[in-house]
C-alpha cells in the first residue's frame, strides 16, 4: 500500500489562498508539491465547511462528523449549529412540500 503524506498546516492554508486568486489545481500542486488532486479538493471543502480545525489534525486523526476537537471556539459551536438547523429546516420544508403533494391528490 501506499504511505500517507503530511502536509504542513502552512502549505493547506497557501493552497486555499492561491485556489482562491484562481489557480488551477495542477498550477498549485506543481508550486507546492502536493501529489494528488484530491487533497486541494479535500483542503477546500473543509474551508467551505467552517471545519478549519481539521488543518492541524495529524494524518489519520480524522474526527467524526460533528466531533471537532474540544478547543472550538464559541463562535465556531454556533456556526455548526446554525448550519444543522438550516439543514433540519430544509429538511422539514421539503417534507411539508411532498405532504401537501399527496393531499391534492
Amino acid at each position: 500500500m501506499g504511505t500517507r503524506v503530511h502536509y504542513p498546516e502552512e502549505i493547506k492554508w497557501e493552497a486555499i489562498k492561491l485556489k482562491q486568486k484562481g489557480l488551477s489545481n495542477q498550477a498549485i500542486m506543481d508550486q507546492l508539491g502536493i501529489k494528488n488532486v484530491s487533497q486541494i479538493k479535500t483542503w477546500m471543502k473543509w474551508h467551505r465547511e467552517g471545519q478549519v480545525h481539521r488543518f492541524s489534525q495529524p494524518v489519520g486523526k480524522q474526527y467524526t462528523y460533528g466531533k471537532g476537537p474540544g478547543q472550538l471556539s464559541e463562535v465556531d459551536e454556533l456556526r455548526r449549529k446554525i448550519k444543522q438547523l438550516e439543514i433540519q429546516l430544509k429538511i422539514l420544508k421539503k417534507y411539508q412540500e411532498i405532504e401537501r403533494s399527496w393531499s391534492r391528490k
